[in-house]
């Protein structure tokens, strides 16, 4: 189960990967889900994104409300 702010913090991965703070635990507890993965983007940025695991994770939690 995930905490409300780690789930806030998925919901915002999903919605502005730009915007996520890499210093955040929640970041961290997802990243150790595999809900949520880093990539290297060519500029030397990073840059958040859901896993498959992580999408459907938001898409089940949509559908149930």
């Amino acid at each position: 189960m995930l905490s409300p702010h780690e789930f806030a913090t998925l919901m915002l991965v999903k919605e502005a990967p730009d915007q996520v703070d890499f210093s955040r635990a929640e970041l961290d507890a997802l990243l150790e889900r595999q809900l949520v993965s880093l990539e290297e983007l060519a500029c030397g940025q990073r840059r958040a994104r859901l896993t498959s695991d992580g999408d459907s994770f938001l898409k089940a939690f949509d559908r149930s409300h």
